[in-house]
């Protein structure tokens, strides 16, 4: 079971994020709503994955995936917004998370195959 750290500002999208992954069988071990706590859970909890807002109230998920990464974190990032990806332009894909999965699209198995399509690259 991949365990998972649920990263946004907003608790009703943390709580439906939950439930969505945990009833597809990740384990979620942890919400947060900015991207300094990001960081300090991701060094406390270890998780496998980040689901991480873009847009946050102080760091923003580009920011908060260069810091994870810089670390030397074994995470994988994987970058979430109520925006479209178009609407970065092409800091999704410079940012070093593994790809991006719009809020209104987000599923366990949506999450899966991101995840299972990074190992195999």
């Amino acid at each position: 079971m991949r365990t998972v750290l649920v990263v946004d500002d907003h608790s009703g999208f943390r709580s439906l994020a939950r439930e969505l992954l945990q009833a597809g069988g990740f384990q979620v071990v942890g919400e947060v709503g900015d991207g300094t706590a990001a960081l300090a859970s991701t060094r406390a909890l270890r998780p496998e994955v980040v689901l991480l807002d873009i847009q946050l109230p102080d760091l923003d998920g580009f920011e908060v995936t260069r810091l994870l990464l810089a670390d030397g974190h074994a995470v994988v990032v994987v970058l979430t917004s109520s925006r479209d990806a178009a609407d970065y332009g092409g800091r999704i894909a410079a940012s070093g998370a593994v790809g991006f999965i719009a809020k209104a699209e987000l599923s366990a198995a949506r999450l899966e195959g991101l995840l299972h399509g990074a190992e195999g690259a």
